[in-house]
C-alpha cells in the first residue's frame, strides 16, 4: 500500500459515498486510477466494503457501554461466537490487563442495556465483567 492508497482510504473513511470522480479530483489522478485502486484495495483486503454513518443526534439517543470481560481461555472461542450473535454488541476487542475482552454495546434504553449486560455476564465462559456507561462521544472516526 502506497501513499495514494492511504489517502484514498482516508477520503472513503470520511465519505464512503463520494463519487469516483470527486475522489479522483481530490487525489489529482484519473478516474480509472481510483477505480483500479479501489478494486485492488477490496481484493487485497484493506477495504471490506462501504457502510452507513449514523447522525450524531441518532447516536446520542442510544445508550452505550463498554463491557470488559474476563473469560475462561478454554471457552473464549465459543464466547466470541455467542457475543457475535448478540445484535447489541457492536464490536468486540481483545485487550491486555485484568480483562481479556471489551465489548462495545448499544441499546435503545437503559433497561435494554441492563438486560444485555446481564445476558453477557450469564454467557458460558464469562468469569466476571466490568461495565462503563458512555456519557458522550467527543469524536469518532
Amino acid at each position: 500500500m502506497d501513499d495514494l492508497d492511504r489517502r484514498l482510504l482516508e477520503l472513503l473513511t470520511e465519505n464512503s459515498r463520494a463519487s469516483v470522480t470527486s475522489l479522483a479530483q481530490s487525489l489529482g489522478v484519473a478516474r480509472a486510477t481510483v477505480q483500479d485502486r479501489m478494486q485492488k484495495l477490496e481484493d487485497e483486503g484493506p477495504l471490506r466494503g462501504f457502510t452507513v454513518r449514523l447522525a450524531p443526534e441518532y447516536q446520542r439517543s442510544r445508550i452505550g457501554a463498554h463491557v470488559m470481560i474476563a473469560a475462561d481461555p478454554k471457552k473464549q472461542a465459543a464466547l466470541t461466537r455467542a457475543l457475535q450473535k448478540m445484535h447489541a454488541v457492536r464490536a468486540l476487542h481483545t485487550i491486555s490487563g485484568q480483562y481479556d475482552l471489551i465489548a462495545l454495546v448499544q441499546e435503545d434504553s437503559t433497561g435494554a442495556l441492563d438486560t444485555c449486560i446481564d445476558a453477557i455476564g450469564a454467557l458460558d465462559g464469562v468469569e466476571r465483567t466490568l461495565s462503563s456507561i458512555v456519557l458522550s462521544t467527543k469524536f469518532e472516526r
